[in-house]
């Protein structure tokens, strides 16, 4: 199973109803601080959730920084569960629209028990 998320953490949970506010989305992963987790298996087959994350954020990064909330302090998380083999594919257009959005990723990857 993949998991994709946001996750914005600047220590000030205080924040947290302004990100909802600018980015126009309701954080449903609150473990991490501010998040947003969506799950490979209930997406249409027609998004790509790395770029839908990434236009969640898109020109909204001024409002963020307005409240605290820099760059540095988001990431965008790819957590898979695999069994047998751990494979992640990257296309060019993911990988561009990351860089150019100054965002780190974070993957983690873990074997089904």
């Amino acid at each position: 199973m993949k998991y994709y998320s946001i996750i914005i953490d600047n220590g000030n949970s205080s924040i947290y109803p302004q990100i909802d506010e600018i980015l126009e989305v309701k954080s449903n992963y609150p473990e991490a601080g501010w998040g947003l987790e969506i799950v490979e298996d209930e997406l249409d087959d027609s998004i790509n959730p790395i770029l839908y994350l990434l236009s969640i954020l898109e020109n909204k990064y001024q409002l963020l920084e307005n409240i605290g909330v820099s760059r540095e302090y988001i990431t965008i998380w790819i957590l898979y569960e695999y069994e047998n083999q751990c494979n992640i594919e990257l296309t060019p257009e993911e990988l561009k629209s990351i860089s150019n959005s100054g965002i780190s990723l974070c993957i983690s990857c873990w074997e089904k028990e």
